[in-house]
């Protein structure tokens, strides 16, 4: 069974994360990424009630992406024992590649709390600590603990929470500074990641608009956090991870991507989705728009991407943008 003295050395390794995104850290978006600078992407959240159906769909999210070494597991679900099922057999069949398991307790989606999953366990203390013990109780890899800053708006709870999962065995845990009831509105509050840090002695993950390397880094001095994750502000920017792990480390912050960077990026994206997912390359769709976000004639693309049904429809549009752009360049 792993120690939590294991895990400063993991964050040691791992401190620019991909965090774990529903629809979009799939294995074409996570190969974007390591290619770019993260030290380890998340998988999209995976249900234990999905995998102990043996649901192809959902054994098909562990799959990993081309080039990566490691990958993060996150799970979901609200039955400690499913969940301690599922993460053995996670860890038996990764074996290496899995890095560490998180258990999603932050997710504020409606169709997640609803089920008594995600950041409705922070609304239930003693069966989250229930779901780590277990889990914990299962496998040989760490086990942490993904949560906001408190469920109702205004009711901070994470300081506790965090106590409660690290006295449960967590050795570690990743804290979003928004209320679930918040969604995704508003700004995330990085003092709060401040306060879990002193509330305990396991490492803590910074998460919440971190969209550049001086965010990453107010962050770091704000709150003392031991790694941080990035979600949103890797979507089309995927060259973040390098810029956040220099200024991290002190270096001088890589340039922002050329243009041909960023369509050759997006070229690859598109390609490895059509490869892994076939007609399933219509997701592409947000990551393009995500890609070509400022730069000129982007409006009149986007409305061209929502047509796109292959990767040469793709290829089309971005060929035609960088030929708009070095055209309007050079007027």
């Amino acid at each position: 069974m792993a120690h939590a003295s294991d895990m400063p050395g993991l964050f040691g390794q791992y401190r620019a994360i991909l965090a774990p995104m529903a629809g979009v850290s799939d294995i074409a978006f996570r190969a974007r990424c390591v290619e770019a600078g993260a030290d380890l992407a998340f998988t999209e959240m995976v249900s234990a009630k999905g995998l102990s159906y043996a649901n192809e769909k959902t054994r098909h999210l562990l799959d990993l992406a081309p080039g990566e070494q490691q990958v993060g597991v996150q799970l979901f679900g609200h039955e400690p024992q499913t969940l301690a099922d599922q993460a053995a057999w996670i860890e038996q069949t990764l074996g290496s590649s899995l890095a560490y398991l998180d258990i999603n307790m932050g997710c504020p989606a409606r169709k997640i709390v609803t089920k008594g999953d995600g950041s409705a366990l922070m609304k239930d203390p003693l069966l989250a600590a229930h779901i780590v013990e277990a889990v914990v109780g299962a496998v040989e890899h760490p086990v942490t603990v993904k949560f906001r800053r408190g469920y109702v708006l205004g009711e901070e709870t994470a300081p506790a929470f965090a106590r409660d999962m690290e006295r449960a065995g967590a050795h570690a845990v990743t804290v979003h500074g928004r209320f679930a009831e918040q969604l995704y509105q508003g700004t995330a509050e990085w003092e709060t990641i401040a306060r879990v840090k002193k509330a305990v002695s396991i490492p803590v993950v910074g998460n919440g608009d971190i969209t550049s390397a001086e965010a990453a880094l107010l962050m770091r001095e704000k709150t003392k956090c031991d790694a941080v994750m990035i979600a949103r502000g890797a979507c089309g920017n995927p060259w973040l991870f390098s810029q956040v792990k220099a200024a991290l480390d002190g270096e001088s912050i890589p340039d922002p991507p050329t243009l041909e960077q960023r369509l050759g990026m997006a070229k690859r994206h598109a390609r490895l989705l059509a490869e892994r997912e076939g007609k399933n390359v219509v997701r592409m769709r947000k990551h393009a728009m995500w890609y070509l976000a400022g730069l000129p004639g982007a409006s009149h693309a986007r409305g061209r991407i929502n047509g796109c049904v292959s990767v040469e429809d793709f290829d089309e549009v971005f060929d035609e943008l960088s030929h708009y752009v070095l055209q309007h360049s050079q007027s």
